[in-house]
């Protein structure tokens, strides 16, 4: 069992910048890749980007070049740097760790990207 703490989501006007973090406890050992997605209304829930134990990275091309993920082992913590932020970024960012091909997930944080 893996639980999930997302924070950092919040109200943020057109190219401005968030960090979001996603604190990991439990089987933390038996985690493989970790990442985010994101659901906005009305649209399906769209890989944002995944990053593997050994730091392999993997972004959708609508955030590469303004997002940034990156992993710390020792705080069992990733975190999503966002710069530039665009309208379209607005949704519900998920993060998720996968365990021996299953996916946990957080409750969720709102980024709101609006003027």
């Amino acid at each position: 069992q893996v639980q999930l703490v997302e924070s950092g989501g919040g109200l943020v006007q057109p190219g401005g910048s968030l960090r979001l973090s996603c604190a990991a406890s439990g089987s933390i050992f038996e985690i493989n890749a970790m990442g985010w997605y994101r659901q906005a209304p009305g649209k399906q829930r769209e890989l944002v980007v995944d990053i593997t134990s050994g730091g392999s990275t993997n972004y959708a091309g609508s955030v590469k070049g303004r997002f940034t993920i990156s992993r710390d082992n020792a705080k069992s913590t990733v975190y999503l740097q966002m710069n530039s932020l665009k309208p379209e970024d607005t949704a519900v960012y998920y993060c998720y760790a996968e365990v021996a091909a299953y996916n946990y997930w957080g409750q969720g944080t709102q980024v709101t990207v609006s003027s």
